[in-house]
């Protein structure tokens, strides 16, 4: 059965998608799949700045897909959206199949160049 979206929800169906469209963000939702982490960890774990990070985890906590707790002068965050990690996990593996499907492709490619 296939799911119809009312036209009322596709804006809010856009922006998920636009949340999840930059790397940048996908990165910081890669670190905080393992759990809650400090800003300070998730800067050293994606290799951005401490502001860079800090704009993209407020967009996605207003964005309901990052939950952030205080605890003294510190900062965690966490994932608070399921869905994020079904998406990506199904991202990840059908982009994981393509690029296995590419790979025989050359190789059977290859094979035959080398032949000739």
């Amino acid at each position: 059965m296939q799911l119809t979206i009312p036209d009322e929800l596709l804006d809010r169906v856009a922006e998920k998608f636009r949340m999840l469209a930059d790397p940048t963000r996908l990165s910081i939702l890669r670190a905080l799949m393992a759990g809650e982490k400090n800003v300070g960890t998730v800067v050293s774990e994606t290799g951005q700045n401490q502001a860079n990070v800090s704009k993209h985890l407020k967009m996605l906590t207003e964005a309901g897909i990052v939950r952030r707790r205080k605890a003294g002068l510190q900062v965690f965050y966490c994932l608070d959206d399921p869905l994020v990690d079904k998406l990506c996990s199904l991202v990840c593996g059908a982009i994981l199949e393509e690029a296995k499907v590419e790979l025989d492709k050359n190789r059977k490619m290859l094979k035959t160049w080398n032949k000739s």
